[in-house]
């Protein structure tokens, strides 16, 4: 091996070794981040369920509340469940009275997935 290939080797692990100190430099970034992010939300979704509250306790839902760059105003919303295999199963039991049926389309539901297998990488912390 020549020199100029010795010194590519360096080079190429040096910029290695500096990319995996980025990646958990940035990996760390956004595990804080997020558990803020958590937090934050849980915090937003209480205050939000104490106002929606007393606003209704008050006869006030209907009414707005103007604040710095808009309004806020009480409003019913729909929350689905996940379309999950057991949701499926169940809903089918329902319609299609043969179970051998059902289980025949959830299988070929589960194994007729489209499935995209990438490169990446993961990361476990110790506790």
């Amino acid at each position: 091996m020549n020199n100029s290939q010795n010194n590519q080797i360096t080079v190429s692990q040096t910029v290695f070794v500096e990319n995996i100190k980025k990646w958990v430099l940035c990996d760390q970034q956004l595990k804080l981040i997020k558990t803020k992010s958590d937090q934050i939300r849980d915090m937003k979704h209480n205050l939000g369920q104490s106002i929606c509250n007393y606003m209704t306790e008050h006869n006030i839902a209907q009414n707005e509340i103007e604040i710095t760059d808009g309004k806020l105003k009480v409003v019913e919303k729909k929350e689905y469940s996940p379309l999950t295999f057991s949701y499926i199963e169940q809903s089918l039991a329902k319609i299609i009275p043969e179970k051998s049926h059902v289980d025949y389309i959830i299988k070929y539901l589960k194994e007729n997935r489209e499935i995209k297998e990438t490169m990446d990488l993961k990361s476990t912390y110790k506790k």
